[in-house]
């Protein structure tokens, strides 16, 4: 039965809380001291209907909005969408007891996303092609998204849609990624498991008939017309299919800036974590840096692209699974600069190792602020200071949030 609430505040999700007839209650896409109609769902309510709107709302420029569960705040003005996101960091800082002061948000949406992942479904006789709904496996049917970049708004669903038609036969839940490139379309497919050689030469077609300039399937490469190049600094790598990518242009650049910057003295750097280098090979432009990611062919494009750019200092890398194994203290004291940038789970045995060590830089980048201030935690207690504390918002439009921290070791209070 649907009841009306007043939403107090908003978590750190993008729901607004309220207190229902049941006790608390998360309702999406609605914001502070609304009056809202909704149907309760267990803890979660749906949106009926905003009775008395706060005058911080503003028009979602997406049609799909509504119903969407891609973007979660378009409905907030642009400077209470601001305050609220370095709000969830200044919150979660206090929660670990950390001080330090958090500079103003850093717009790096840019152009919009570069890579976005559609899903093709086959719940009923037809198939169905885009993101999903909220808390909810349905799909939300698109014909383009704005804040990707402009050439795969449309472009995305297009040729999901294609591949979704090419492989309905299996009818296999499909997720296709889609990559925009320097050289074109950089494809990945996954959920539909190995393909016959039949099918293989099949996918082949399709990847010429759209022009695409990479096609995998669960990171195996189907056909590569082009190298799906990516600009890094003053290089181009060709990362593995299917790996990771920082969401937009002006993201990587921002966090990248932010990393040379810190960085500018060290001659030794250990790039932890380093994906295919979009640290390592502009700190390379300066220093010497050893790269270390556990995926292999990762470490291969990064190699692949320094040795085809003259002018960089070396970069040496390593392959190896830093959760596991982490760097130890004794390896870690011939660097005069760390430069982190772990998975959302963070990187707490290998921080654990740098706080016995002797490095005196620190450069921690987290998409989560949660394991950020968990790991930054370790460090001060063993002698770093936060120095510099930088939100970055490369995934605007939704609750996630970027982190720079630049954490020094506070020589006088280690002596004493």
């Amino acid at each position: 039965m649907a009841e009306q609430v007043v939403i107090r505040r908003l978590g750190a999700k993008a729901d607004g809380i309220a207190e229902g007839a049941s006790g608390a209650v998360f309702v999406p896409k609605v914001l502070p001291g609304e009056t809202v109609t909704v149907e309760p769902d267990g803890t979660h309510g749906r949106l009926v209907s905003v009775d008395a709107a706060s005058p911080e709302r503003e028009t979602p420029f997406c049609p799909y909005f509504d119903a969407c569960g891609g973007c979660a705040t378009q409905h907030m003005k642009h400077g209470f969408y601001q305050t609220w996101k370095q709000d969830i960091l200044a919150h979660t800082l206090r929660q670990a007891r950390i001080e330090a002061p958090v500079e103003p948000l850093v717009d790096a949406h840019g152009e919009g996303r570069r890579r976005v992942t559609l899903h093709v479904r086959f719940p009923d006789r037809a198939m169905h092609v885009g993101y999903m709904a909220p808390r909810s496996h349905q799909i939300v049917e698109i014909a383009f998204c704005p804040i990707a970049v402009p050439g795969l708004r449309e472009e995305a669903p297009a040729i999901a849609r294609a591949i979704g038609e090419h492989m309905k036969a299996a009818r296999k839940p499909l997720d296709i990624q889609i990559t925009q490139t320097e050289t074109g379309f950089d494809v990945d497919v996954r959920g539909h498991g190995p393909v016959k050689d039949a099918d293989r030469l099949g996918l082949i077609d399709l990847a010429a008939r759209l022009d695409l300039s990479r096609l995998s399937l669960h990171g195996d490469v189907v056909v590569e017309r082009r190298p799906p190049a990516i600009a890094m600094g003053r290089t181009a790598v060709v990362p593995p299919a299917g790996s990771f990518l920082q969401a937009t242009r002006l993201g990587e650049e921002v966090l990248a800036g932010l990393v040379v910057e810190a960085c500018a003295r060290a001659k030794r750097v250990a790039d932890l974590f380093a994906g295919s280098g979009p640290f390592s090979l502009r700190l390379a432009e300066k220093s010497e840096v050893h790269a270390v990611e556990f995926d292999k062919g990762s470490m291969t494009a990064l190699d692949k692209a320094f040795r085809a750019t003259p002018g960089l200092r070396r970069i040496t890398t390593e392959a190896r699974d830093l959760f596991r194994r982490p760097l130890l203290a004794p390896e870690l004291n011939a660097f005069d600069a760390v430069v982190l940038d772990p998975p959302r789970a963070g990187a707490e045995a290998q921080v654990k190792q740098i706080a016995a060590s002797k490095v005196p830089l620190v450069v921690s980048v987290s998409c989560d602020p949660a394991t950020f201030a968990r790991d930054a935690a370790i460090l001060i207690s063993s002698g770093y200071r936060l120095e510099r504390l930088v939100p970055v918002d490369q995934f605007k439009h939704s609750p996630h949030l970027e982190v720079v921290g630049i954490l020094r070791k506070d020589v006088a209070k280690k002596r004493r």
